[in-house]
C-alpha cells in the first residue's frame, strides 16, 4: 500500500490526487500531521500536496525524518530539507546554473549591506509556498522596505529579485519530471501582473495551460534534475530572459504536477510511484 500525502485544507483542491487515485486504487490519501496514521504500514510514502508546510517547517521536517526512518519517503528527507528553503538558488548559481538573480537578506544584516530597493522587484521569504508572502514593489522603495522588514519580523530570510518583464508576454514555464525523466510542460500566466488572489488561503490563483518547452528549457531542466539525487518527481519552474531561460524554483517537495494537462501523465506518474515501493 502506498500513501499519497496532503494537508487537510488541500484535499479538495489538489486535482492531481483524484487523477492518481484513479490510476492507483491501492493508494491511500493521508494527511501529513494526522497523529493516527501508522506510517510504517505503507511500502512507500509520497509527499504530494502538503501546501501548509511553510507555516510549520520545523514540524514538517521532523515528520519527514520520522517517516523516512519508518518506510520509504519520496522525495527523501535530505532533498526535502534542502528544497524547503530557497537559498538553494545560491547553490545552483555557484554551480553555473542560470537562475533568477537573487540577493538574500538575512535577519540582523546591516541595512548598509542590503541591495537597492528602488527597482521593480519581487520580495519574498526564502521559506514559503504557493506565492504566500510574495510582493511585487513596482519601483516603490517604501513598499519594498516595509515588506522586507515584515519578512524579517517573521524571523525569515528575505529574497530580493528583479521582476523579469518578459514573463508578462511569455509566461512562466513549468517542466514536470517523473522518475527523473521529462514528462510534460505547462505555462503559467504572470501572477504578479495583477493583484494576487488566493485559493483556499493556500496558494495564489493561477492561469495555466498545457505548454511546449523549448530545447533550451528542457536542457536547463535536465541539468538541474541531473544534479539531484533520485527523485519520484520534480518540477523545474523557468522564466524567460533575453539571454535564455533561468530557474525560478526547483520544486521537489510538494509541487502540483498538472497531470491533467498531458496525455498519459497520470499513468506515467502512477507507474513511477509504484516502482518506489519495490
Amino acid at each position: 500500500m502506498l500513501a499519497l500525502v496532503t494537508c487537510r485544507s488541500a484535499i479538495d483542491l489538489d486535482v492531481d490526487l483524484s487523477l492518481l487515485c484513479r490510476e492507483m486504487p491501492e493508494a491511500r490519501v493521508v494527511v501529513w500531521d494526522d497523529p493516527a496514521v501508522d506510517w510504517s504500514a505503507f511500502e512507500a510514502v509520497i509527499i504530494r500536496s502538503t501546501w501548509d508546510y511553510h507555516e510549520r517547517r520545523s514540524d514538517f521536517l521532523d515528520w519527514a525524518r520520522h517517516v523516512g526512518s519508518s518506510t520509504c519517503l519520496w522525495n527523501p528527507i535530505e532533498l526535502v530539507e534542502w528544497n524547503t528553503d530557497k537559498r538553494y538558488l545560491a547553490e545552483l548559481s555557484r554551480e553555473g546554473i542560470a537562475v533568477v538573480p537573487t540577493e538574500f537578506v538575512v535577519v540582523g544584516e546591516s541595512p548598509s549591506r542590503w541591495p537597492d530597493l528602488s527597482g521593480d522587484l519581487v520580495i519574498k521569504p526564502s521559506i514559503g509556498a504557493g506565492s504566500n508572502g510574495v510582493v511585487r514593489t513596482r519601483g516603490d522603495r517604501q513598499v519594498a522596505l516595509d515588506h522586507l522588514m515584515s519578512v524579517h519580523a517573521a524571523g525569515l530570510t528575505a529574497m530580493v529579485q528583479p521582476y523579469l518583464a518578459q514573463i508578462d508576454q511569455r509566461g512562466e514555464t513549468g517542466l514536470v519530471f517523473l522518475g527523473g525523466v521529462f514528462s510534460h510542460a505547462i505555462v503559467k500566466q504572470a501572477i504578479l501582473a495583477a493583484p494576487v488572489v488566493f485559493e483556499g488561503g493556500l496558494y495564489a490563483e493561477e492561469r495555466i495551460e498545457a505548454g511546449t518547452a523549448t530545447r533550451a528549457e528542457v536542457a536547463l531542466g535536465e541539468r538541474v534534475v541531473a544534479r539531484l539525487p533520485r527523485t519520484a518527481y520534480a518540477r523545474i519552474d523557468l522564466l524567460p530572459t533575453p539571454d535564455g531561460p533561468v530557474v525560478l524554483e526547483v520544486e521537489v517537495t510538494e509541487p502540483s504536477l498538472y497531470l491533467g494537462f498531458a496525455d498519459g501523465a497520470p499513468a506515467r506518474a502512477a507507474a513511477v510511484f509504484r516502482s518506489l515501493a519495490s
